[in-house]
């Protein structure tokens, strides 16, 4: 269970990335029923850091809460910052005593000159991804992932990306349902589909014969029980079934069936999580039609099966 949280901020540390990590882990909302953290900044003598936008950050304390925290996170900073040796030091230990790693954007080469990501799989921007790549050819860099987790390591793409793989780990600490209040809390997605190439490419722009996908995905949300084709998908949508398709990838960077597919899984969880019901019965309602599908989909995209999940979460939270 993650209690304490340390964020490592270097020279020309980007100070959006180093927020988005405050925000989730650092402001306290136990009041409202959100699990509380021991969250400290952490820069490798203590003293005040440069942020890339130019301003100072005065942090919490030096390294010394790297060797203790339960997750060691790593914001974006600028490519040409030097690593101190302590700080490569103190990530290996932590990795070594089994901590929770987790890089935001170009964090990830953090993790590369420590020697972290070698023979792992790994994310960043995908501006970047080419050249850690070439810096640390023995890692299984994934170019197309918003965030990527293997074992303790978790690495998330840029921006927004690190926001993603926050809730990917509230999601699996506490739950669906804390995660999804807390996405709703901060005005976000849950939980979103596809990969960065759907903000490599120019968006397609808005045109008044062809409009926003939304409506659809929200009808499709409330809807997820119902055996669903593209063809009612693109009829409700107004397009031949072939553009709606196009329409669907371009705007949200996966199939219409992966991305309902998606969905019934995250409503699987939830439903695994909060009641009772037999799995049969948490097929028929998230539009899987019989167990058998379930534990087929559920198995590829969760990485367990729909009873080893229930009884894992019932443990975590019996623990919690």
């Amino acid at each position: 269970m993650l209690r304490s949280i340390a964020v490592l901020a270097l020279d020309q540390v980007a100070p959006f990335e180093l927020g988005v990590l405050a925000e989730v882990f650092g402001t306290d909302r136990t009041a409202d029923g959100f699990p509380g953290y021991r969250f400290q900044v952490c820069s490798p003598d203590g003293a005040p850091v440069r942020t890339s936008s130019g301003f100072h950050l005065t942090p919490h304390a030096d390294l010394g809460p790297v060797d203790e925290a339960d997750l060691v996170a790593i914001p974006a900073h600028s490519q040409g910052t030097t690593v101190p040796g302590p700080v490569l030091d103190a990530l290996r230990r932590a990795d070594a005593r089994g901590a929770h790693l987790f890089s935001v954007c170009s964090g990830a080469f953090l993790l590369g000159e420590a020697g972290l990501l070698d023979g792992r799989e790994c994310t960043t921007h995908w501006r970047y991804v080419d050249e850690l790549q070439r810096r640390h050819p023995l890692a299984r860099v994934r170019c197309n992932s918003l965030y990527v987790q293997d074992g303790r390591l978790l690495t998330s793409a840029g921006t927004a990306a690190g926001i993603d793989a926050c809730l990917h780990l509230i999601r699996q600490e506490h739950g669906s349902a804390t995660a999804t209040r807390l996405a709703r809390r901060m005005v976000v997605p849950p939980h979103r589909d596809g990969g960065q190439s759907q903000y490599v490419e120019a968006p397609i722009p808005k045109a008044p014969e062809a409009p926003t996908l939304e409506p659809v995905l929200e009808w499709l949300m409330g809807h997820l029980d119902r055996a669903i084709t593209v063809e009612e998908l693109a009829a409700r949508a107004g397009m031949a079934p072939r553009t709606f398709a196009r329409r669907f990838r371009a705007e949200t960077g996966t199939t219409p069936h992966d991305w309902l597919t998606n969905q019934r899984v995250l409503l699987a969880r939830r439903l695994l999580e909060e009641t009772p019901l037999s799995v049969e019965a948490v097929a028929d309602q998230a539009g899987f039609g019989d167990a058998a599908a379930l534990r087929h989909h559920f198995s590829r995209r969760v990485g367990a099966t729909p009873h080893s999940y229930r009884t894992t979460f019932r443990d975590r939270a019996h623990s919690a």
